[in-house]
């Protein structure tokens, strides 16, 4: 089963949490596992050129699987995934896109975030994976 909406609102919940506590504006947008939009939130003063790469980092972690820095390693120059980037409508490979798994471990969906630095998005939204229920 995908997620639900009230799992992808704790999730947003969470991440908005821990964006505030580091005193950032970010995007955070949650997809189901068929990549489709379920939750987002833009928070106060959060870039708005982010919107889309929030979305597309969500929707990059659950095609893949895989937080999008880990398969951003592997679509460098001489990487086995070399120009993955420009495949699905465009993905996002840099950190700030992880995969959200069930008590079972089976991928429901995917949270992406933008607005900060790559190390503070992926921060944001690893706090908004551990925050579903």
């Amino acid at each position: 089963m995908g997620i639900t909406l009230a799992q992808a609102e704790q999730a947003i919940a969470a991440a908005k949490a821990k964006s505030t506590e580091l005193g950032l504006k970010m995007n955070i947008a949650v997809v189901d596992a068929g990549a489709n939009l379920v939750a987002f939130a833009r928070q106060d003063g959060a870039w708005l050129g982010s919107v889309d790469i929030s979305i597309k980092k969500a929707k990059t972690a659950r095609f893949f699987d895989m937080n999008t820095g880990d398969l951003g390693q592997a679509s460098q120059p001489g990487g086995s995934l070399y120009n993955i980037e420009h495949s699905n409508g465009g993905l996002i490979t840099f950190p700030g896109g992880i995969p959200l798994k069930d008590a079972n471990g089976e991928v429901i969906g995917g949270i992406g975030v933008s607005g900060s630095t790559v190390e503070n998005d992926h921060t944001v939204a690893q706090a908004g994976a551990s925050g579903i229920n």
